[in-house]
């Protein structure tokens, strides 16, 4: 899997991790989905993603949308 990847692999497991959680914990866990999906938006516009550069760094071949 190249880091494009990855990136939509993670954010998607994130998202579903902490919806998951607000139902069994805390409704506080949606705080978290919110800054993955305004992460996801800001990546979108500028092409800055932060998990993008560590997985860059852990050796993983970029991508064409993140590089």
């Amino acid at each position: 899997m190249n880091v494009d990847r990855l990136v939509f692999a993670i954010a998607g497991v994130f998202i579903l991790a902490s919806l998951a959680l607000s139902q069994l914990h805390s409704v506080y866990w949606l705080w978290f989905t919110a800054f993955v999906g305004a992460n996801m938006l800001q990546a979108a516009f500028s092409g800055f993603c932060p998990l993008a550069m560590i997985l860059r760094k852990f050796g993983k071949q970029p991508g064409c949308a993140f590089q």
